[in-house]
C-alpha cells in the first residue's frame, strides 16, 4: 500500500482479464470429468442386475437430449465414492471468485475519496447517500461482489469437506455437495452480471487524478537507479520527502543532477516496459 513504480491504467486492467481467463480455462478444462457419470454402476459400481449395456446407453440419450458431452464413467467405483470432478470445478469456481474479490477491492480502493483517498476512477453512484453523511456515494457494488467472493470461497471448504466423506463405496454427502457448486455458480454468474451492468460500464477514470499523482510521485526516482546508483537515488527521494520538496529540487540540491540530465532520465512513459 505504498507508492510504487508508475504504469497505466490499461496495464493495471489488462492483469484481470487475463487473471479472468485463466479462471474461465480452469471451468473448461474441469468440465468434461463432470461429464462423466456413474449411471449403471447400480449400488457400488458392479454394475450389478443392470441391463447389459444401460451405463453406455444412458450417457448416448442423456448426451443426445441435453447437447452436453456426457459419457459413461470409466471407474463407477471412484464415480459412486469420490466426488473429484465437482472439486475441481468448484475449484475453478473458487479461483474466478479470489480474482473477482481482488478487482473488487483495487476498484474500492481506486474510486475512494473523493478528497481523502485515491480518487482516480469514479464509480458509478447507484445509491447516492447514506443513512446519515449527505452526499456520500458507497461502493456498493463492490462490496456486493466482495461479499459473494467471500460465500463461494466459503462454500469450497464445505464443499471440499463433503467431497472427502466417501466411506468405502458411497459418498452421502452428495445434497451438500451439489448446493453449495449451484449456488456458488448463481452467485458468481448473477454477481458478475451486476457488476459489469452497474459498474464496470458506468466506470469513468479521472485523468487529472491519475496525472497529479504520477507527477508527486517519489518513486519516479527509481529510474535514476542505472545512471547514479540506489544510495544516491533513495537519498533524493528522502531528502524530497522530508522538505516537502519535488525530486528534482532535492536531485539539484544535492548536486547529482542536473535540471536537464534529470528532465532527460526522469520520464514516466519510459518506466512502463512498453
Amino acid at each position: 500500500m505504498m507508492d510504487a513504480t508508475p504504469l497505466t491504467f490499461g496495464q493495471e486492467m489488462s492483469a484481470f482479464v487475463s487473471q479472468l481467463d485463466l479462471g474461465i480455462e480452469a471451468i473448461e478444462q474441469a468440465l468434461p470429468s463432470v461429464c462423466a457419470i456413474a449411471q449403471g454402476g447400480t449400488a457400488v459400481g458392479t454394475g450389478l442386475n443392470a441391463p447389459k449395456g444401460f451405463a453406455r446407453a444412458i450417457a448416448d440419450r442423456l448426451r443426445e437430449q441435453t447437447g452436453l458431452p456426457i459419457t459413461s464413467a470409466d471407474n463407477k467405483f471412484a464415480a459412486l465414492a469420490g466426488h473429484e470432478p465437482l472439486v475441481r470445478l468448484h475449484g475453478a469456481c473458487k479461483q474466478i471468485a479470489v480474482t473477482l474479490m481482488k478487482l473488487a477491492n483495487d476498484l474500492r480502493l481506486l474510486g475512494s475519496g473523493p478528497r481523502a483517498g485515491l480518487a482516480e476512477v469514479r464509480l458509478p453512484a447507484n445509491e447516492p447517500g447514506s443513512s446519515i453523511m449527505p452526499g456520500k456515494v458507497n461502493p456498493t457494488q463492490c462490496e456486493a461482489l466482495s461479499m459473494l467472493a467471500c460465500q463461494v470461497i466459503g462454500n469450497d471448504s464445505s464443499l471440499s469437506m463433503a467431497a472427502s466423506q466417501g466411506h468405502l463405496q458411497l459418498n452421502v454427502f452428495k445434497p451438500l455437495i451439489i448446493y453449495n457448486l449451484l449456488q456458488s455458480i448463481r452467485l458468481l454468474a448473477d454477481g458478475s452480471n451486476s457488476f459489469r451492468q452497474h459498474c464496470l460500464q458506468g466506470l469513468e477514470v479521472d485523468a487529472d487524478k491519475m496525472h497529479e499523482h504520477l507527477d508527486n510521485s517519489l518513486m519516479l526516482v527509481t529510474a535514476l537507479n542505472p545512471l547514479i546508483g540506489y544510495d544516491k537515488a533513495a537519498e533524493i527521494a528522502k531528502k524530497a520527502w522530508q522538505e516537502g520538496s519535488s525530486l528534482k529540487q532535492a536531485a539539484m540540491a544535492l548536486g547529482y543532477l542536473s535540471e536537464a540530465e534529470f528532465d532527460q532520465h526522469v520520464q514516466a512513459r519510459h518506466m512502463l516496459g512498453e
